[in-house]
């Protein structure tokens, strides 16, 4: 897959998403880099924020929070091409996950691990 097969993938599933999760988003963006820093080790994406649930009536005047989805990672799976559709929505709505307050133990329940 090439990069903006990538990035219209990760836009694909951003577009798919249900109101109730559109109507809570605030303040995001969602990008799409080649790799990690090597200190991230080998992550197929990141979350670098303030969750909605730790936010307080004292957030404001704040850039926004960052989705990274990082395209080498996901293309060295090695996986065929419904798979790797697959696990960038997974990677995304995991990512997604962290902006709206949902811990890992609870992203793994829905799935989105």
């Amino acid at each position: 897959m090439r990069r903006h097969e990538f990035e219209d993938e990760v836009d694909r599933v951003l577009e798919d998403l249900p109101d109730w999760v559109l109507q809570q988003v605030d303040n995001l963006i969602v990008v799409v880099e080649d790799r990690p820093a090597k200190e991230l080790g080998d992550v197929l994406g990141v979350y670098d924020g303030v969750s909605l649930h730790e936010r307080s009536e004292y957030y404001s005047g704040v850039m926004p929070d960052r989705i990274v989805i990082f395209y080498e990672p996901h293309i060295t799976l090695g996986l065929g091409e419904d798979e790797l559709r697959a696990e960038i929505r997974k990677t995304v709505l995991h990512e997604l996950g962290h902006h709206l307050g949902i811990d890992d133990e609870r992203l793994t329940e829905l799935g989105w691990d």
